[in-house]
């Protein structure tokens, strides 16, 4: 208990620095993980595959993006704390038990370690790695998922295997591992909850987690915890599925870093947005009738969350569909293939891919190596252009054209420009809006009656017009492929 209040108010064991964020305090279990080699192989992965060769200064790794995430995650959770105290004081006195500190302080402790570990089974290039089609063949081989556990019990995170891995299975993977290495239960915490917040688990709550869970329940819903409405086995999973969109939802500490980090590191102004406004104006939200706890906002922070849409809407946009930024996309997912052509390079990252030992292994590094042995060896080839920066001419931008409209276009592109069709390719990227409009995927409106001064919870689209404006889109660009691997 001593250790809780202590951590609560705001002990820690070291200060990092963060370029964005400034100083990020760390507890002695996070620096365990931190110092892991499966963490550490973070350093050695770009946050922006390479984008950096259209925005020089975004070499920023998924490293610091991951402790960012911790430290804007515990901000959201803290100062919704914060604001409960400071509204339930109006009214009367409210004073903490020693059980209801202790509660908080394993949920926050449990949200940092999600946080922190929810990107870490990227690979190489973070996303445009999944995206080649040979790294594709390779994760969708059948034994795939039970090469990477074996010896381990998965059922505790996944009912089932998975038809194709993604990321995030790697991520529930790295993150056992990191947890039983440095015996995440001597902090007093269990791994279960943990990786339980994450993408694509389906977790059953520790005894623990259920106890402070219902404590927690108590604490926030005050009358309501005891309307009868929610049965003792509903709480646990309501108060994970909270802790779930901190980690990873249309609100959460994720978008928020990589936003505020990407726009920073690429020099760019319209991927920021006020969050400390944004952080003070969430509210814990429930509904005993649903049953739905989760995110609010009040009425007055609706203007920040108007601007952390429209930055990300603005990001996606100018900075990651980028013509320039998506041909070198196409381009890396191409010298990617070549590389995986190499027998020795093909069983290597098939090894990397099916066991823990290995994977620390499979950075960026190893791929920029490999590029450079294919250049020397073919100077027409796809990594020659990525090692020289040799950049696909752009020939036109469509949006929100069919896959059948993108082939017709193709077409009649390298007709009109007499070109060989073979030479003109495209590359898209979709941007997912649509749950903004579809009751912003688990956050509502706190509003006030102006006449009897309570608050009801209100559908974000039934208070704001601003966000019926946005709905997925897909932005296209055709180039025209580089002579250098023109067919002779």
């Amino acid at each position: 208990m001593r250790s809780a209040v202590n951590d609560l108010l705001g002990a820690y064991d070291k200060l990092i620095m963060d370029p964005v964020h400034g100083g990020i305090p760390l507890y002695r279990h996070e620096i365990r993980v931190i110092d892991h080699p499966l963490f550490q192989r973070l350093r050695n992965i770009c946050q922006n595959d390479i984008l950096s060769l259209v925005f020089p200064g975004a070499t920023h790794s998924r490293f610091l993006h991951s402790i960012g995430v911790m430290h804007v995650g515990t901000r959201m959770f803290r100062s919704m704390i914060d604001a409960y105290l400071r509204e339930k004081q109006l009214s009367e006195k409210t004073d903490l038990s020693l059980s209801q500190l202790d509660a908080i302080d394993y949920l926050a402790k449990t949200i940092r370690l999600g946080c922190l570990l929810h990107d870490s089974g990227h690979s190489s290039f973070s996303h445009q790695f999944t995206q080649a089609r040979r790294i594709r063949d390779l994760m969708s081989r059948p034994s795939r998922f039970d090469d990477l556990w074996e010896g381990v019990d998965y059922s505790v995170y996944h009912q089932s295997a998975p038809d194709e891995l993604e990321h995030e299975h790697y991520s529930v993977r790295v993150a056992h591992e990191v947890l039983a290495d440095i015996d995440i239960a001597a902090a007093g915490l269990d791994a279960r909850d943990v990786i339980g917040i994450m993408e694509t688990t389906d977790v059953q709550p520790s005894e623990a987690f259920c106890r402070h869970a219902q404590t927690f329940w108590g604490f926030i819903a005050g009358d309501d915890a005891h309307s009868g409405a929610l049965s003792n086995a509903d709480i646990p999973h309501l108060v994970m599925d909270l802790l779930s969109s901190i980690v990873s939802g249309e609100i959460d500490a994720d978008r928020a870093d990589y936003m505020l980090r990407d726009g920073f590191h690429s020099s760019v102004t319209i991927g920021g947005f006020n969050l400390d406004h944004l952080l003070s104006n969430l509210r814990f939200g429930w509904n005993v009738a649903e049953p739905w706890l989760g995110l609010a906002i009040t009425q007055k922070g609706l203007g920040a969350l108007e601007d952390f849409v429209y930055s990300r809407h603005q990001m996606y946009r100018k900075v990651y569909a980028h013509k320039t930024a998506l041909g070198f996309d196409w381009l890396l997912r191409e010298a990617i293939n070549e590389v995986l052509e190499d027998r020795e390079s093909f069983e290597w990252v098939d090894t990397c891919l099916s066991n823990m030992r290995y994977f620390a292994e499979l950075t960026d590094n190893f791929f920029w190596e490999a590029f450079r042995k294919v250049a020397r060896r073919d100077p027409r080839s796809f990594s020659r252009c990525i090692v020289d920066r040799i950049k696909l001419d752009h020939l036109d931008t469509r949006e929100d054209l069919s896959a059948a409209g993108i082939a017709d276009h193709s077409r009649w592109l390298a007709k009109e420009l007499k070109l060989d069709p073979a030479r003109v390719v495209t590359c898209s990227m979709r941007a997912r809006f649509s749950n903004i409009q579809d009751n912003f995927n688990g956050i509502k409106v706190l509003v006030r009656d102006p006449i009897y001064r309570t608050r009801s919870l209100r559908k974000i689209t039934d208070v704001s017009a601003f966000f019926s404006k946005f709905s997925d889109g897909t932005i296209t660009h055709f180039y025209l492929q580089p002579t250098v691997t023109a067919p002779a």
